[in-house]
């Protein structure tokens, strides 16, 4: 979309922090040339040098930045169907995953399937996304566990950026499980595979940012220490699985490192929110994983909110604790579990997780210079995005991107 489009006879929701409740604008337009907002406002005070754009009249509907799920595990071979279903026979998901499954049933699955699968599978629940009015996805590795399969899956995704018109955000995360070759020798997987590997993807451009599991089944946050020491060394950027299942103090390491989020966050405890609030980072919640896993520990969203962390919502899209493909049911989850107002729960997929992935100004929100990446709906009010439970009121996307 290079060409000078006009889009009037909308409501704008800017998402612009600060000011009226969703930056709402009852009759407003928007100016796009060349990929970019090149001006947006109220209808009546469109400068002249716009008026003679190609308008497209949107009939009273919405219109949005388009939304970004800034934390998915899109890319896997497999499901863990059979596990969802131990879980509803009392099983949990610590024993799960200590009996050979969880993570690790997957990363078996992921290894044995070819490119083609994986691809044909992770264009599945691309699509859903997109359906749902995303344009920005971020999705990780961790479900090879050696320095070939990380960086295979990282291709893998770059490659399903020239298959659809989304950006693609890509995140190094082999610090995910130990895979049974390193069974009882964490520090050597760590070593020769984790960081040993994010050199290799970082040489090749492959990684936009480093993520780990600090847990209890995972990893501890001295290990995931030396994995972001390493990020640092190469310049990129980190944020961190904290707090999910116990407290391990994940979200102040992140905030030691400067990091772009932490995720999760149910046992993040209140006394620390304060500290974690200086570091700038965002807190991305992930109602999806709280809802599978049935959990009943809730993030501190108030104590978040009181000191004004800006806060995040995603899918976590994976197939086992969050086999969720619907960023708008997501926004629900928040909303219902967690008592997030609508107006946060759409900054938390537009504003919020733009800066979760440090593309605050590009992406996010309607203002002068951002992407021409929006989304319109056949809705009165920005509320109804999070209201509805299933299906998606999405008109259309506009975009600057195109797929090869």
């Amino acid at each position: 979309m290079q060409q000078k489009i006009l889009l009037t006879g909308c409501t704008v929701a800017t998402m612009a922090e600060g000011g009226i409740p969703y930056g709402l604008i009852a009759d407003g337009a928007v100016a796009l040339e060349g990929g970019k907002i090149a001006w947006f406002g109220e209808r009546s005070t469109l400068p002249d040098q716009f008026s003679a754009f190609d308008q497209d009249d949107l009939s009273g509907r919405l219109v949005t930045p388009a939304l970004i799920d800034c934390h998915t595990h899109l890319l896997f071979g497999g499901n863990r169907a059979r596990e969802f279903e131990m879980r509803l026979n009392g099983a949990s998901y610590e024993e799960i995953a200590r009996s050979g499954g969880g993570i690790v049933s997957t990363v078996n699955a992921t290894r044995d399937a070819s490119d083609e699968e994986l691809i044909a599978g992770a264009l599945r629940r691309l699509d859903d996304l997109i359906a749902a009015g995303v344009a920005v996805i971020e999705i990780k590795s961790g479900y090879g566990l050696t320095i070939e399969d990380e960086m295979r899956m990282l291709r893998l995704a770059r490659h399903l950026e020239t298959l659809r018109p989304v950006k693609i955000v890509t995140t190094w995360l082999a610090a995910h499980a130990l895979p049974p070759e390193y069974k009882d020798r964490a520090d050597a997987y760590l070593d020769e595979v984790a960081i040993a590997g994010l050199k290799q993807a970082a040489a090749e451009g492959l990684a936009d940012a480093v993520d780990g599991f600090c847990e209890t089944i995972a990893f501890t946050a001295e290990q995931i220490q030396r994995v972001f020491k390493a990020a640092k060394e190469l310049n990129l950027p980190v944020k961190l699985h904290a707090e999910q299942l116990s407290d391990l103090k994940g979200a102040l390491l992140v905030g030691e490192y400067s990091g772009l989020s932490a995720d999760h966050l149910e046992h993040l405890a209140e006394e620390d929110v304060p500290a974690f609030a200086n570091s700038g980072a965002v807190a991305v919640i992930l109602p999806g994983a709280f809802y599978t896993l049935r959990e009943t520990k809730l993030p501190p969203i108030e104590a978040l909110r009181a000191h004004q962390v800006p806060i995040a919502v995603a899918t976590d899209c994976n197939p086992g604790s969050s086999p969720l493909s619907s960023i708008l049911t997501a926004m629900n989850m928040a909303s219902t579990q967690f008592a997030m107002t609508p107006e946060e729960v759409l900054a938390g997929t537009t504003r919020n997780a733009a800066k979760a992935l440090g593309l605050a100004g590009d992406y996010g929100t309607i203002e002068t210079g951002a992407q021409a990446e929006l989304a319109v709906w056949d809705a009165e009010h920005p509320s109804e995005l999070s209201y509805w439970i299933g299906g998606s009121p999405l008109f259309k996307t506009i975009s600057s991107r195109t797929a090869a």
